[in-house]
């Protein structure tokens, strides 16, 4: 009984190791659980557990995120990819993104640093901005 037991709860310490950590979405621990052969039933099962004892929140997740990625001076387009690539879904996006200040304060506080100019604007677009931070960059040229 007690084998039967430990094979059952294997799951879910499987997913609360991973948990350790940092924080994941439930994609990412679904995936990390089939990659360790634990079958569809069990993995669901271990992630319903997670989400009901608060372990695991895709919303929150998302703008935890979503926040230290802006705050290492992120744009929208990077941050919504970055969180796309991690499984979780659109609407926790678009609330993550939300959450956020506007996309043009977060450019505008980098062209303030780093001042204008294309160097700037090509900084902006590589990490994510939209045109909007760009045209301030360029605008800020001088």
């Amino acid at each position: 009984m007690a084998e039967h037991e430990a094979v059952e709860t294997a799951p879910l310490d499987l997913a609360i190791r991973a948990l350790r950590a940092r924080d994941r979405s439930a994609a990412e621990i679904d995936a990390r659980l089939a990659g360790r052969g634990v079958g569809e039933a069990e993995r669901a099962e271990a992630l319903e557990t997670l989400a009901r004892i608060g372990y695991l929140d895709d919303e929150r997740f998302a703008r935890t995120r979503a926040e230290q990625l802006a705050a290492r001076g992120s744009g929208n387009a990077l941050i919504r990819h970055d969180l796309a690539g991690r499984g979780l879904a659109g609407e926790h996006v678009d609330v993550a993104l939300a959450s956020l200040a506007p996309e043009a304060e977060r450019a505008a506080k980098i062209v303030q640093r780093r001042g204008g100019g294309p160097k700037t604007a090509r900084y902006l677009a590589s990490k994510g901005f939209g045109e909007d931070g760009l045209a301030m960059a360029v605008a800020d040229e001088g």
